[in-house]
């Protein structure tokens, strides 16, 4: 169990924190669609300081996604808008299958407007456009808004630049429960405390977190808005109460209790009311997670001798165990079509991401690191967070569901750990 000695200490703060998180992308899909995205027309007044350009950011965001690769843009007079006519010829002698163009414009009431059009130079054909009018505050939140477009036109899947990342940064004995724009800026710290932080887990709108705070010596489950600095105590129990998940609804949460002996799955409003047991086994019972369909409760049970995922009916019953290769298998992750299984996988001596089809029972390791932890799926089902170890710290990284594509964020002077990926916003 982890070190519970340090001096309790707990707050809360809306303000920026100074844990950014930095993306160094280590891998690429092998067919990635060339984009061209041309500054937009007035954006460098928006620019500057604690902000990149929309079109830097679009861009960045799109190749981070391993499947879209930047095409390099010329300066050119007269700088092209939406608005403007486009000569797909030269676009295509560029090599680029996609073409973004937009412009801002400052608007009376002192915010701006940002106008884009996208091209599909290999169709000659207009795509579609947007016009988004925002504030200077707004700058990212709107360039995410974009590429989540182009992504989505492009792919045919939902993006997920505007979505939002928790997880835990420790800083010698201080602990920190962060939240992030799915790139990492606009962090803000949750909850500050000299006590471990630890399972964030976000309720599927997207307004609240739950998590298990050791700030009063016990590890206890709150849930707290994450626009309001204010925590509500889930479960307080006797012995351990650990490891919430969100029901699809968000009207429960299952979590891990020691109430009555040994750890075993409960569920529990997220008032703290109409707890009921879900089961009854001779083993450890822990790590629950609903499927997206709520119809299933997947968690992690020692019930047959080693750690194994099992999966039970949300509303109660037998057990049936999901995964049979290998002798350690934990922390089952539901994909969001309900498809794939991510999970932890001992493999020899090191511990990594594997994903289990459901349907044709294949596994692949995803993963060549020595130790990771949380796995936490993307809402579109492209991507998997989690932490594990480089350099002798923790470090979070994003490998594609077919193991192409990875990133690592890390943080300067800062151990980073429990990863949870938020859902898309409405």
């Amino acid at each position: 169990m982890r070190n519970l000695l340090a001096a309790a200490a707990l707050s809360f703060a809306a303000c920026s924190g100074h844990a950014q998180l930095s993306i160094e992308i280590t891998g690429a899909g092998a067919q990635r669609i060339p984009v061209a995205i041309v500054p937009f027309v007035g954006e460098g007044a928006l620019a500057g300081g604690a902000n990149a350009a929309i079109s830097a950011i679009v861009r960045a965001d799109l190749e981070r996604s391993g499947l879209f690769r930047g095409v390099e843009v010329p300066s050119l007079v007269p700088a092209p808008t939406e608005a403007s006519s486009v000569n797909y010829a030269e676009w295509k002698s560029r090599l680029a299958d996609a073409l973004v163009l937009g412009s801002v414009a400052a608007r009376p009431d002192g915010r701006f407007e940002a106008r884009f059009r996208l091209h599909d130079v290999v169709k000659q054909s207009s795509i579609g456009g947007v016009a988004y009018t925002m504030s200077r505050e707004q700058l990212r939140a709107t360039a995410h808004r974009i590429a989540d477009y182009v992504y989505e036109k492009l792919t045919g899947e939902k993006g997920v630049f505007s979505t939002r990342i928790a997880y835990v940064v420790k800083r010698g004995s201080r602990y920190e429960l962060q939240i992030a724009d799915a790139d990492g800026a606009n962090e803000q710290a949750m909850l500050v405390s000299n006590e471990p932080i630890i399972s964030p887990a976000w309720s599927p709108n997207g307004k609240r977190i739950a998590y298990v705070s050791f700030q009063n010596k016990k590890p206890i489950v709150y849930v707290q808005d994450v626009e309001v600095p204010k925590q509500n105590i889930v479960a307080n129990f006797k012995g351990s109460n650990s490891a919430p998940a969100w029901s699809p609804d968000g009207t429960r949460l299952a979590v891990a209790l020691t109430r009555d002996g040994s750890s075993q799955i409960y569920l529990i409003n997220p008032d703290g009311g109409n707890v009921r047991r879900l089961t009854f086994s001779g083993g450890i019972d822990t790590e629950p997670r609903y499927s997206p369909d709520g119809q299933w409760i997947y968690f992690t049970s020692d019930r047959g001798g080693s750690p194994q995922i099992y999966r039970m009916a949300a509303a109660g019953g037998d057990a049936q165990r999901v995964t049979f290769e290998g002798s350690y298998n934990v922390s089952p992750r539901i994909s969001p079509d309900g498809r794939s299984l991510a999970y932890i996988m001992r493999n020899g001596s090191k511990y990594q991401v594997a994903l289990l089809d459901l349907g044709t029972r294949q596994v692949q390791v995803l993963t060549d690191s020595d130790l990771d932890e949380s796995p936490s799926f993307a809402p579109n089902g492209r991507q998997i967070l989690l932490a594990s170890i480089a350099g002798g710290r923790g470090v979070l990284t994003a490998v594609s569901a077919d193991g192409r594509v990875k990133q690592r964020l890390t943080v300067n002077a800062g151990d980073v750990r429990e990863p949870a990926w938020g859902p898309l916003l409405q």
